[in-house]
């Protein structure tokens, strides 16, 4: 598939659920915009067609949108999750993928996004959730965007804690490249870091997020 493949009407049914998460969880909202824009360029670091590069961007996107069906009390607890809260939580990839079911059965892009957005907490040592993948058998559109969230939440400050600074976010994807995440895609994460700053392309036109922050 190409970039054409890509429906017309993909970035006004995008909006209307990214508005909806706006309204829920705010924060969530701009995490998930950070999260595509920054799982679009690790793809294109990876040397990945323009098709997957939009396909990284919108899974990226959309991956905690299911996070709309997990209670605020959880989603905003300040401090540690009980075990119960927990197992909640680590449902909200199958919710996003069911959010995104409706579109899938009448597009394939949209269908294309279903795997990413439910295996982003897979783990290279299979240690992650919901399916317990391990290795390449994880979407590597689902790799790319484990190493952008993790970026993202480890380099972001919440009401409850500050974020890190990005040498210590660094060598903790270093630490963990192999085990949590994908070895190559954390090289390639560190080789191309420059861009990682959304200012760097926040306003292409072409993006879905730029769409999103100047049509919402």
């Amino acid at each position: 598939m190409s970039w054409g493949d890509i429906p017309s009407w993909a970035r006004s049914a995008s909006l209307s659920l990214m508005q909806s998460l706006n309204f829920v969880e705010p924060m969530t909202y701009e995490h998930c915009c950070r999260v595509g824009l920054t799982s679009r360029k690790l793809a294109q670091a990876l040397g990945l067609n323009e098709y997957e590069q939009f396909v990284a961007e919108y899974s990226g996107m959309f991956h905690d949108i299911g996070k709309i069906g997990v209670a605020q009390e959880i989603i905003g607890k300040p401090g540690k999750l009980d075990p119960k809260e927990i197992d909640i939580m680590k449902n909200h990839p199958v919710i996003s993928e069911e959010i995104l079911k409706p579109l899938a059965k009448v597009d394939p892009f949209f269908k294309d996004l279903l795997k990413p957005v439910r295996a982003h907490h897979e783990r290279f040592d299979g240690e992650g959730y919901p399916d317990k993948m391990m290795g390449e058998s994880i979407p590597l559109i689902a790799r790319v965007i484990l190493v952008a969230d993790t970026y993202d939440a480890m380099t972001q400050s919440r009401p409850y804690r500050k974020g890190l600074p990005e040498d210590v976010v660094f060598s903790e994807l270093k630490r963990c490249a192999g085990t949590q995440f994908d070895a190559q895609i954390v090289g390639a994460f560190l080789e191309a870091k420059k861009f990682w700053s959304p200012e760097v392309y926040e306003s292409s036109n072409e993006s879905i997020i730029h769409f999103i922050k100047t049509a919402a």
